[in-house]
């Protein structure tokens, strides 16, 4: 069972920013990006080679400001996984593989903020009708927060 924090968490407030990489790292990196495109410059064989190195360390610079966020968040997922292999045994006492090769990633990590009263429901909607991650956690009743996603 998640350890209860003070705030109430539920389908408005869940997703969650991190401002130093969201608000500083990333638009730094888009900025210098879309500076070096503009600076551009193919007039001259020097300048051409200026400009392409330039523009290759502005990739560079944001696929390394962004790549520790998607290592982080794959392993949250798989961990959120574990997690509902866990959670699907100790509800039902037997293995979740069944269930969750007809789930998607998406559908599997909405129905971890269900509370156990209407996972087993919201489940076995989420198969039957294909339901959207974003439709699960709307219908999610008994919110179980988790205040230390990435």
């Amino acid at each position: 069972m998640p350890i209860p924090m003070s705030k109430t968490q539920n389908f408005e407030n869940h997703a969650k920013l991190y401002p130093f990489h969201h608000f500083i790292i990333m638009p730094m990196a888009l900025i210098y990006l879309g500076w070096t495109v503009v600076r551009t410059d193919f007039s001259s064989s020097s300048s051409i080679a200026d400009s392409i190195y330039q523009l290759l360390l502005a990739f560079l610079i944001f696929f390394i400001s962004y790549l520790p966020r998607i290592y982080a968040i794959k392993n949250q997922n798989r961990i959120i996984r574990l997690e509902m292999r866990q959670r699907y045994f100790y509800l039902t006492g037997t293995p979740f593989y069944e269930k969750e090769i007809q789930l998607t990633a998406s559908q599997i990590i909405a129905l971890r903020f269900a509370g156990d009263d209407e996972f087993l429901d919201l489940m076995d909607k989420a198969i039957k009708e294909n339901t959207a991650p974003k439709e699960i956690k709307k219908s999610i009743r008994n919110w179980t927060a988790d205040h230390h996603r990435v």
